[in-house]
């Protein structure tokens, strides 16, 4: 009997590393092409010379991204937008969390329920009445338009997600500190943010990640260059049905690299707050 146990649980441990295999494959290998299709030539990417591996690398895409195209203006323009709306989002989200958390109010829960059913409407139901309103209030083609326009997805998210952290955290602790003469903002600021750091930064990362890469409505509301992103400016090596693959994979490569590094930066946080997200659920 305890031979079978051990056989079955090797099997069943062979089964889980062979899936986490093909997941990291199927992770890695776009990364790869990627990389790859960037620093080829247009022959190893076209025709009967194309290859899996560039024979001979070269930087000649990347120079024609930074050469012919607006590329660092569509970079600032989405560092731009992804900070103002992460901070904001953060900021308000805080707020609302905490008083969601720890406020009793009428419409406490109401609310609270409110957030999740906010955050599940899918963005292509909402943007074209979204851009009705953006023309009336004279946002649209402008960077804190689009801003504001994230703020309507990133705080439901972030809200609900720092509810369920706050609650975890000793409403004792908070007492103590009111007590020793702090009010509800500093109780917040002193007692509440700093248990929740692995939270915060979880929700800053996705907060970031979402404005970074979001498409639809950047594409919607804008329409010069000078308001463009780097997910709307890609449209720019595409004409038609010919699409321009090496320049095109070399702003993606260069597009992709601030959240990678920014996770690379707080993964231990990271990490720590998605575990503990798991736990106290």
């Amino acid at each position: 009997m305890a031979i079978r146990t051990s056989t079955q649980r090797r099997a069943l441990q062979g089964v889980g590393n062979g899936v986490l295999v093909l997941m990291l494959l199927w992770t890695a290998i776009p990364f790869y092409w990627m990389i790859a299709t960037s620093l080829k030539h247009d022959k190893e990417i076209y025709g009967y010379e194309a290859t899996l591996i560039p024979q001979r690398p070269t930087l000649n895409n990347y120079a024609t991204v930074f050469r012919e195209t607006p590329y660092m203006l569509y970079l600032r323009n989405s560092v731009a937008v992804a900070v103002g709306s992460t901070v904001l989002s953060m900021v308000i989200a805080v707020l609302g969390a905490y008083a969601i958390a720890r406020l009793n109010f009428p419409g406490r829960a109401l609310l609270a329920r409110g957030l999740v059913f906010t955050y599940l409407v899918p963005t292509s139901l909402l943007f074209i009445p979204m851009f009705a309103l953006m023309s009336v209030l004279r946002l649209t083609d402008s960077l804190h338009g689009l801003i504001i326009a994230y703020l309507g997805f990133d705080v439901p998210f972030c809200t609900w997600l720092l509810m369920g952290y706050f609650k975890s955290v000793p409403v004792e602790l908070e007492e103590a500190a009111r007590v020793d003469g702090c009010n509800r903002v500093s109780a917040l600021v002193r007692i509440v943010l700093p248990m929740s750091l692995p939270a915060l930064v979880v929700v800053t990362f996705f907060s970031f990640t979402h404005a970074w890469n979001e498409f639809l409505y950047a594409h919607v509301f804008t329409s010069t260059t000078s308001a463009r992103t780097v997910t709307t400016g890609l449209v720019n090596f595409m004409s038609q049905d010919v699409f321009f693959w090496g320049p095109l994979m070399a702003s993606t490569v260069m597009s992709a690299l601030p959240p990678v590094l920014m996770f690379l930066l707080f993964q231990r946080w990271v990490v720590k707050g998605l575990t503990l997200g798991g736990v106290k659920g």
